[in-house]
């Protein structure tokens, strides 16, 4: 017994023996126990680095993020009216004006550095500067407004510029998924995902022809003159305006096709401004109390209470109480409407204007004119 316990405690000694020098010399060759409790997850397998999440708009905003640029404007002060007067200073105080700084977008349309944006955004700026998305900085000089349309035309001097595709406006419908792309609160580009909430928006009082693309995309200040573009990556308006009662947005904006932006920039590019059609008419809504004092019927259309003498309406067989209810093979629900398709018209070409008279519905050509210029208010 005394030999067996002997043995034993050789054996014991030579383990610890061992188990502390393989523990000193070489502890990874033990086993190793955890220090902290283990959770037991599920994870998924790790995806490859060109898939493309499902309902990812991922390619689009690729596509045509590179072109939305970011515009910092700068007002230089203006002296007030009253710097001079004595009794102004005596109540006010010397007064000084301070310079202004503005943001807003703008999308590079042209390998030229054609830059499209909004009136709004530029009007009255004394310097223009332009951020792309790449961090490059470039002047923009103004080459033309449009304050009808609220759009802009700028040129920069860069060279291998990234330029948008323009899109298909007259193809959309109300349902069809939209980004908006711009500079929010000067935060960086910034995008948002929205569908396309109505179409032909008019009447809201924030351009001379309106016919805006309404969305429920987040767009707020410094968006404006930025992209809305379609889930291929395709411009198809600008982003001008939103409603909203507390300065953000409120999933009520609106965005001007790409079918006018083109014909603005276009205009500006070709003959320095835009050229409008206009006919020399007074219309007006079509009401039941108009419709019976010039005893006709009508379902839709526009009215017309007066109509220019010699003008280019006159000229062609046009008379007060008409009704408008096709101009050029597109129907007619009211003025907006109505002022939009006569300004598209390519002024000297003869087009076809519907008209329903008490007699019957009879068909005008008429030859549009150009569109006066709006006079200037004298202050």
């Amino acid at each position: 017994m005394k030999r067996l316990w002997l043995l034993f405690s050789q054996a014991v000694t030579v383990f610890l023996a061992a188990y502390f020098v393989v523990g000193t010399l070489k502890p990874g060759w033990l086993p190793q126990r955890s220090t902290s409790a283990s959770v037991a997850v599920l994870e998924a397998p790790a995806p490859a680095a060109t898939a493309i999440p499902p309902g990812s708009f991922r390619l689009a905003a690729q596509k045509s993020s590179s072109a939305v640029v970011s515009i910092n404007i700068s007002k230089n002060a203006r002296p007030s009216p009253h710097s001079n007067d004595p009794w102004f200073k005596f109540f006010f105080g010397d007064q000084q004006d301070q310079a202004q700084m503005g943001l807003g977008s703008g999308v590079i349309v042209s390998a030229d550095g054609y830059i499209l944006t909004n009136n709004h955004v530029v009007e009255g700026a004394d310097e223009i500067e332009v951020v792309l998305n790449d961090s490059r900085h470039a002047r923009a000089k103004v080459i033309g407004t449009d304050p009808d349309s609220d759009l802009a035309v700028l040129k920069i001097g860069l060279d291998h510029l990234p330029v948008i595709v323009l899109g298909n406006s007259n193809a959309l419908a109300v349902g069809d998924q939209v980004l908006a792309i711009g500079n929010p609160f000067g935060v960086g580009q910034t995008v948002t995902s929205g569908i396309v909430s109505a179409l032909g928006r008019n009447q809201l009082g924030i351009n001379t022809f309106e016919n805006f693309i309404q969305t429920d995309a987040a767009i707020n200040p410094g968006n404006s003159g930025g992209a809305l573009v379609d889930t291929n990556g395709n411009l198809l308006g600008i982003n001008t305006a939103i409603y909203s009662r507390s300065g953000g947005s409120m999933g009520i904006g609106f965005a001007i096709p790409v079918s006018t932006a083109k014909m603005v920039l276009e205009g500006i590019v070709k003959d320095g401004k835009v050229t409008r059609g206009w006919i020399g008419v007074e219309p007006n809504e079509l009401t039941p109390e108009l419709a019976q004092t010039f005893g006709v019927q009508a379902e839709h259309g526009v009215i017309i209470t007066g109509v220019l003498q010699n003008g280019p309406a006159a000229q062609g067989g046009m008379k007060p109480g008409d009704v408008v209810v096709r101009v050029a093979n597109q129907d007619v629900h009211n003025v907006a409407e109505m002022l939009s398709l006569v300004a598209a018209l390519k002024p000297g070409e003869a087009q076809a204007f519907e008209v329903q008279r008490a007699a019957g519905t009879t068909t005008l050509n008429i030859a549009p004119g150009v569109r006066p210029l709006p006079q200037q208010r004298v202050q």
